[in-house]
């Protein structure tokens, strides 16, 4: 049988659909449908049933799918150790929101560049079009927090990470703990500052804490968390950040925690991967650094 009609078909199965396996082949959607169709006639057994968004396996088509990927994906290991002692240096794609990326990936990633790793790094908060980036093959490794569906991507969780709603001092001094009481109370007294028209940290944190939604539109709109905080410690209100990201300025008294929840608002990070593609080294070699870090994040 031939490995090049196996290799496609293991793609279509993981991707789900003709076109979005050719994106990831480079090839036609025509021709991916054209070894799909070779490769039924040679088994005798549908292998797909062509639905009106993508297509779903058939029960022959999944066993041999189970059968048949680990193989495949050995086979590409033992190619691509050999090409990385001829390439000297592999490139790795990484994308994810920018501030977890920059403070936390890329410097858990940095000791692989003396190993011969190049790293290249997208930034997005969007969740979506993270997932759906590294799905078109855009990306080698996604830090997201929504856990993919489907057999095409792989998620691992990663890390939690707590949401604090902090502000500067001067408006932490006033408002009494009665006020603090409910959510809808605190944003009609300051000012929000958030990432996004949606509010998605201060939604987040309100429905863990007050069990209700942010009463009021932001005030002050950056699309990027270390923005917001520089904002909130300049006193232009009030803000949800992780803690990872505000320690420092907790600690230096820049910004104050405005509550202490019993349960904190927690947030989890995945590290996504396109099924299959650790088997390839340098993938493989920086999902594991990942994973040991952020053990101690």
């Amino acid at each position: 049988m031939d490995l090049a009609l196996l290799r496609t078909f293991v793609t279509v199965h993981r991707a789900g659909s003709f076109t979005r396996a050719a994106a990831l082949l480079g090839l036609s959607q025509p021709a991916v449908t054209s070894q799909i169709r070779t490769l039924e006639r040679q088994l005798g057994r549908p292998l797909f049933l062509r639905r009106a968004r993508g297509v779903t396996p058939t029960s022959i088509g999944d066993e041999l799918a189970h059968r048949a990927a680990p193989h495949l994906d050995a086979l590409v290991e033992i190619t691509e150790t050999g090409l990385d002692a001829e390439r000297g240096v592999r490139t790795l794609h990484v994308a994810g929101p920018p501030e977890f990326t920059s403070l936390r990936a890329l410097p858990a990633l940095a000791p692989l560049v003396a190993q011969g790793l190049a790293l290249r790094a997208s930034f997005t908060g969007n969740s979506e079009e993270l997932l759906d980036g590294l799905a078109a093959g855009h990306h080698d490794l996604a830090l997201s927090t929504a856990r993919p569906r489907g057999g095409l991507l792989t998620a691992v969780p990663l890390c939690d990470e707590e949401l604090v709603l902090v502000a500067a001092p001067r408006w932490a001094a006033r408002l009494s703990p009665g006020v603090l009481a409910t959510g809808a109370v605190v944003l009609e007294q300051l000012p929000l500052i958030e990432v996004h028209e949606s509010l998605p940290f201060a939604a987040r944190y309100w429905a863990a804490v007050f069990e209700s939604g942010p009463a009021a539109a932001a005030t002050v709109i950056a699309p990027d968390l270390r923005a917001v905080r520089e904002a909130a410690a300049a006193g232009a209100g009030l803000a949800v950040l992780p803690r990872y990201l505000c320690e420092e300025a907790l600690e230096r008294g820049r910004l104050v925690a405005l509550l202490e929840p019993p349960v904190p608002p927690l947030r989890t990070y995945f590290l996504v991967t396109r099924t299959g593609t650790l088997a390839l080294t340098h993938i493989a070699r920086a999902h594991e650094e990942l994973v040991r870090a952020a053990g101690e994040w």
